[in-house]
């Protein structure tokens, strides 16, 4: 693991490269606005954004609102997102999100941390999604598994805590580009640094990743 100013010197030079390699890197998830964004995240564990972005255009007919949401039918939630693995955990979630956010916040997703991470379903990781790319406020750093991976194969931890990760992360990356950061490590491990077969040979990090060659 890279220590001190060469680490975070490493990770701005990450950020600049990723940033001109991937210019459109946002979320995945097919969105509008914050209710949506929600949705889909609390979706989107253990699957692809592919796989819920096939699940959602009829789950938000169905159920375009929290108020509507929150009185949904449990076995007919749970058919339309089967699809996406764990479809009872996940319809019990969606359910109990939208009461609370009918009961507490008149049925509005909220913009702070503390309220987000209270609602059935809704982790820290959740809340940094909708809170960076629904409301552009720039709370923290989206860990999912391509940027822990990445962030220990560029040498900037040795952690596999996703709260550690995300901490060491917010010590490097300049705040107003925590969102960013997480997008493009996202397309970055999609797209190039694969869990099983990075392709080091075309990775515009590969000079730099004290990984390289070696995974």
């Amino acid at each position: 693991m890279l220590r001190g100013a060469k680490r975070r010197q490493q990770a701005l030079t990450v950020l600049e490269r990723l940033r001109g390699e991937y210019p459109d890197a946002r979320t995945e998830l097919d969105f509008r606005g914050p209710f949506q964004l929600l949705v889909a995240t609390i979706l989107s564990a253990q699957t692809t954004d592919v796989r819920v972005n096939m699940v959602t255009p009829a789950l938000f007919a169905r159920y375009p609102d929290a108020e509507r949401l929150a009185e949904a039918d449990p076995a007919e939630l749970e058919q339309i997102i089967r699809s996406t693995g764990f479809f009872r955990s996940k319809a019990k979630s969606l359910i109990g999100m939208a009461r609370a956010l009918v009961e507490r916040h008149g049925g509005a997703v909220p913009e702070r941390m503390d309220d987000l991470v209270h609602l059935p379903g809704v982790g820290r990781k959740t809340a940094n999604v909708v809170l960076g790319n629904a409301f552009g406020h720039t709370e923290g750093v989206v860990v999912d598994t391509h940027v822990g991976r990445l962030a220990i194969r560029l040498g900037f931890t040795a952690d596999t805590d996703p709260v550690k990760v995300e901490q060491t992360l917010m010590t490097l990356i300049p705040r107003e580009d925590w969102t960013l950061i997480s997008h493009l490590l996202i397309f970055h491990g999609r797209r190039v640094c694969a869990a099983r077969a990075p392709a080091c040979e075309r990775c515009v990090l590969a000079d730099i990743c004290p990984s390289a060659f070696r995974v």
